[in-house]
């Protein structure tokens, strides 16, 4: 296998979901703007979604990975009966918290939006698209079950591809809403569950191939399933940092209106760079990481995390600077139509910016907790993640008053850092990652192609200034040409560099 190569795989189909996304989001931008229905919505959607994120995107792998590797070493009957218990328990977990959840909407709308107390119809509006909503908890809790093993037998297509469902069926739904005059919140509810739904039965059909599902039902959990179990709570935990972070921020930002919605259109920029230099890679190397030190292979597991570190920074730091730079034209291109006012575009750049500083370490985090999850140790990475999310708290309510929504993306930011300080120590003091000679020489090659590349994105924005103001209307073609012009650059110039070079990253 090749790190480089499978990554690229992976976030083939996690761009081309994003891109969907974005064409989704523009279209409620155009359509819901920053209204009440627009917040209802963005809440109603955030709770299952965060689930999504935290399931799907790499937190069930981290734990249920190297256990499945592991009983399937010993006997693939052994890997079959053990995957045959967590789907059990998991349909009758999920199942029991769904229908806790629909009974108990109003008290969870309130825990996740408490600003919108003081609003009866925001607030009712919000409860009723939950109770729509939460049931694609289930489906894609229960999807990424399938995908987790699929990426154990090295196949990630499916798995990166399953979410292009949701935001196909959304953008339906929006164009369906508009051509009938339909309530665009309320169809997009349904399409949220009814998206989940086609994503369990894609990954089921795919996953067939090596594994035919069999419910169990037993008196007792076996010992084997009780640790799995015992290492699921935490990963959800440490793995979901960033996720857990954005809920904490909405529950804030629900006291400011419009800021839960200023808050998802920057989340949806940001989170597009991630699900590559994180997500991708930290989801690839796993599976191959787990395997290495099981068998007691550390040098080779050593060069997988020297690798997987490169690779995240490789993709993470010019993103990152690009955010920085230009935030306010990027969500201008992207957002700055209809009901998307000059206000609501300022004010979610500014959100933006402040996130784009963390960008490095919100990548960084998924892939230094997936060395200790590698090694069957989910409790360190949730004592940082518990720490960071305390951080993340205390400066974001302390400040809140003063400041306002954008003390949310900075305190995400800050305690994301202190996150990655707290991992570096550890992992070097644990003898759990020993940096390579080369691996500084590239750092060095990467920040000089990265500084290139932002003096390039910087004066490129300057020179087509007067076609990326609010009132351009071929904007977004001007920033695609840009984004692409740096994008082509930074990768040459880390290929002269022999930085990007596909061997490089042979796992093998």
């Amino acid at each position: 296998m090749n790190l480089l190569s499978s990554t690229t795989v992976f976030s083939f189909y996690t761009m081309l979901s994003r891109v969907l996304g974005y064409f989704r989001d523009i279209l409620i931008a155009i359509f819901l703007g920053t209204s009440i229905y627009a917040d209802a919505f963005f809440v109603a959607f955030r709770l299952p979604n965060t689930f999504r994120r935290l399931f799907a995107e790499g937190t069930f792998n981290a734990a249920f990975i190297p256990s499945y590797t592991s009983e399937k070493l010993k006997s693939k009957d052994g890997g079959k009966k053990f995957a045959d218990e967590v789907l059990t328990l998991l349909i009758f977990g999920l199942l029991a918290i769904v229908l806790i959840v629909e009974i108990l909407t109003p008290y969870v709308v309130y825990l996740i939006a408490p600003g919108f107390i003081e609003d009866d119809t925001k607030f009712n509006v919000a409860v009723h698209l939950t109770r729509i909503t939460f049931p694609f908890l289930a489906f894609v809790s229960l999807s990424s079950f399938f995908a987790g093993i699929l990426n154990s037998e090295n196949k990630f297509a499916a798995a990166a591809a399953a979410p292009i469902f949701l935001n196909l069926i959304l953008i339906l739904s929006l164009v369906i809403s508009y051509f009938f005059k339909l309530d665009y919140a309320l169809h997009l509810s349904y399409g949220v569950s009814l998206s989940g739904l086609i994503q369990l039965i894609f990954l089921i059909f795919f996953a067939s191939k090596f594994y035919k599902p069999s419910l169990v039902f037993k008196n007792k959990i076996t010992q084997k399933v009780k640790f799995f179990l015992k290492k699921l709570l935490p990963s959800i935990f440490s793995s979901g940092v960033t996720q857990i972070s954005i809920l904490v921020g909405t529950i804030i930002a629900s006291f400011q209106s419009g800021a839960v919605s200023y808050l998802y259109y920057a989340d949806r920029v940001y989170q597009i760079n991630l699900a590559i230099a994180g997500i991708a890679v930290s989801t690839v190397s796993l599976p191959i990481l787990s395997k290495l030190i099981k068998n007691k292979k550390n040098n080779q597991a050593n060069n997988i995390q020297n690798k997987s570190l490169e690779l995240s920074l490789l993709l993470s730091l010019p993103a990152s600077l690009a955010l920085i730079v230009g935030s306010e034209q990027i969500v201008n291109a992207l957002f700055g139509y209809g009901s998307f006012t000059e206000n609501d575009i300022e004010q979610t750049s500014l959100a933006l910016m402040y996130f784009g500083y963390g960008i490095p370490a919100f990548a960084v985090l998924k892939i230094f907790a997936n060395f200790f999850f590698a090694r069957n140790n989910t409790m360190t990475p949730f004592k940082i993640s518990f720490t960071v999310v305390i951080i993340n708290v205390a400066i974001s309510v302390l400040f809140f008053k003063d400041f306002g929504f954008v003390i949310i993306p900075i305190a995400t930011t800050l305690s994301a850092w202190f996150g990655v300080v707290s991992y570096v120590y550890l992992l070097l003091n644990k003898g759990y990652l020993k940096i390579e000679p080369n691996f500084y020489n590239k750092l060095l090659k990467i920040v000089f192609s990265t500084s290139i590349m932002t003096y390039v994105f910087h004066n490129s924005l300057n020179y087509f200034a007067k076609n990326l103001t609010y009132s351009s209307d071929y904007k977004i073609l001007y920033l695609l040409f840009i984004v692409i012009l740096i994008a082509l650059l930074y990768f040459l110039i880390c290929y002269f560099l022999k930085v990007l070079n596909l061997r490089n990253f042979k796992t093998n």
